[in-house]
């Protein structure tokens, strides 16, 4: 592969837009094992909230991406590989970011959820708390006006 050539691969590996579009892999092989990529991710996205054991799951699995992700990266920029093998790995680069992409928003949603509800929670539970220390019943009239 010619150095020009590299420089575009990597340039549209590392371009912001460069997600836009792409699909998650069907399958992809990360360390030697192969996963259901897409599935796995669907699965995920899939629920409300995802439990704490699962959790863990969807950690492991975002940190071995993007291993993968950094060790294709330096076959592009370091390895003795034709255009074609480079055009491969770009685009499995890109795929997992899509994948990354789409498990990284799972988190803070999830978390923003569970805070409006608290938040929600913590409202009811001080509004019933001033409406017993001011003396009103669930009707709204006051105790002290009888």
């Amino acid at each position: 592969m010619q150095e020009y050539e590299r420089k575009q691969l990597l340039e549209r590996v590392e371009r912001e837009g460069a997600t836009v579009g792409a699909d998650i892999p069907e399958t992809i092989t990360v360390q030697g094992e192969e996963i259901d990529l897409r599935t796995f991710v669907f699965e995920i996205k899939r629920r409300e909230t995802i439990p704490s054991g699962e959790r863990d799951r969807v950690e492991q699995a975002k940190r071995n991406l993007r291993r993968e992700r950094l060790e294709r990266l330096e076959a592009i920029e370091e390895g003795d590989i034709s255009r074609e093998e480079g055009e491969e790995l770009a685009g499995s680069i890109i795929g997992i970011d899509r994948a990354l992409n789409a498990l990284e928003s799972l988190g803070p949603t999830d978390l923003e959820r569970e805070q409006q509800a608290q938040k929600a929670q913590d409202r009811k539970r001080w509004m019933s708390f001033l409406k017993k220390a001011l003396g009103e019943d669930e009707g709204g009239a006051s105790r002290r006006g009888r």
